[in-house]
């Protein structure tokens, strides 16, 4: 059973009625009797939802999660003789006379040796309590193991979307400091393109802030970003850097998360450009190929080898392999080839639903 926010009432509805269904068989089969099967189990079921109920509330969410696993077990020990006993009181007061009364309407000779005994004889009989422990017990477990579950996936969700949200955050300092760089060298140049590009900057953070919320996007829309992107750095090298582009633009209606492509493409700016003599290239291609994407970039190679300690430009890549670890599993790849002369980089993700 799967106790999320998202119909919480149909899932246990679903759990007690195949519940209801698997004891009834087990029942009905013992019984000789699918009719008396069900009208037992109908009588003897709210003892099965209210032990489960109470482990649910009293061990696991009080207990259990919280890491008091001995307390957890006193208290499941002090619950399962309790709802034993509740289990052998409907028995006694309300089930055994109706199977009795059952078997006696179809078979006037029929006898039943506990019926000959005493009430308290039988409530305290110790083989017929520990039957009410085994009966009480089977379904009732079956519900927490999956509650369990369920516990373990929610908060394994919870962690992941906690780091994802940290990694994201990181995304938009990161994305402004480069910007910020940029935006000082075309001050210092006293550019008359300056305007032109903070508008544009602006628009990139306005999407990463307001539109990036959600964990997938439309591929479209960000490829449109990370157009406006290169047009912003075509504007501040102008002719000074060889730029090839192809990006495919047959995206249908894929989605994917957002900003993964972009630091990709800033790093090749920041390293490939910034630092080389001469006359700078970069090479992007994206290619879809059903729901595959392949990203493309390379980059000329500076002269000369920059400080390895350098962290800011490493912030960006990091960010995209972990959020792609976390978000890709087992559905991506990122590989970097760093040749005599270039820097390769090749991104490739299935982007199926």
């Amino acid at each position: 059973m799967t106790l999320t926010t998202k119909h919480p009432a149909l899932k246990h509805a679903g759990f007690w009625f195949a519940a209801f269904l698997l004891l009834t068989y087990i029942y009905g089969t013992a019984y000789e009797s699918f009719e008396l099967g069900v009208k037992v189990i109908a009588m003897l079921l709210p003892v099965h939802m209210l032990y489960f109920y109470l482990v649910d509330y009293l061990v696991v969410k009080n207990l259990y999660i919280k890491g008091r696993y001995l307390n957890a077990f006193l208290v499941t020990l002090a619950l399962m003789a309790l709802i034993a006993f509740i289990y052998r009181i409907a028995e006694i007061f309300v089930t055994d006379p109706y199977i009795y009364w059952f078997y006696k309407h179809s078979d006037s000779s029929f006898s039943w040796g506990r019926m000959q005994m005493s009430r308290t004889e039988q409530l305290f009989n110790p083989i017929f309590f520990a039957t009410a422990i085994e009966r009480s017990n089977a379904v009732v477990w079956i519900g927490i193991t999956l509650r369990l579950f369920t516990l373990s996936h929610e908060r394994k969700q919870s962690a992941l979307q906690a780091e994802l949200d940290s990694l994201k955050a990181q995304l938009h300092p990161h994305f402004l400091f480069n910007s910020l760089n940029n935006i000082y060298s075309l001050s210092l140049d006293k550019s008359d393109k300056t305007p032109e590009v903070v508008l544009g900057i602006s628009n990139i953070l306005r999407y990463s802030l307001y539109e990036c919320t959600a964990r997938l996007v439309s591929l479209k829309r960000d490829i449109e970003i990370l157009q406006d992107y290169i047009k912003l750095e075509k504007i501040r090298y102008e002719d000074r850097l060889e730029l090839n582009v192809f990006i495919c633009e047959n995206t249908g209606m894929l989605q994917i998360t957002p900003l993964l492509m972009l630091p990709l493409v800033e790093n090749a700016f920041k390293h490939g450009t910034a630092t080389t003599v001469g006359t700078p290239w970069i090479n992007i291609q994206l290619h879809i190929q059903g729901t595959d994407l392949t990203f493309n970039v390379s980059n000329s190679k500076p002269e000369t080898n920059e400080p390895a300690g350098n962290p800011a430009g490493k912030i960006g890549i990091e960010n995209v392999r972990k959020r792609l670890s976390l978000l890709y599993p087992g559905r991506h790849s990122l590989a970097f080839f760093d040749e005599q002369d270039c820097f390769i980089t090749v991104l490739t993700i299935n982007l199926a639903p």
